[in-house]
């Protein structure tokens, strides 16, 4: 007869690592309580430490996206009027050698 998988939410994965982490729960004991393998809870791991940084970078993250697009929408002004002034001022030169004034 086979055992039966049990799939952990990630929620349930980090309060297993927690209790390794903080509590001192040797690994040897959860793996043996939960019936996990250690490789399993050493890739949950890894996989903790290589994402952590997205925990502290998402109340960043809808903001500097916002101001991105607010730099991209200002650039599209900018170079808009750009070209609405040089097409002014090649009229007032045009305008003027028509008056004989250049």
């Amino acid at each position: 007869m086979s055992k039966k998988r049990k799939n952990y939410s990630p929620e349930e994965k980090v309060a297993i690592l927690k209790r390794h982490l903080v509590e001192k729960v040797p690994i040897s004991d959860l793996c043996d309580e939960l019936g996990l393998h250690p490789t399993v809870f050493y890739r949950w791991q890894t996989q903790f430490f290589e994402n952590g940084a997205r925990a502290f970078k998402s109340s960043e993250d809808p903001r500097s996206a916002t101001l991105e697009k607010k730099v991209s929408e200002l650039e599209d002004k900018l170079s808009r009027k750009h070209e609405v002034l040089s097409e002014l001022m090649e009229e007032h030169v045009a305008l003027k050698k028509s008056l004989g004034e250049i």
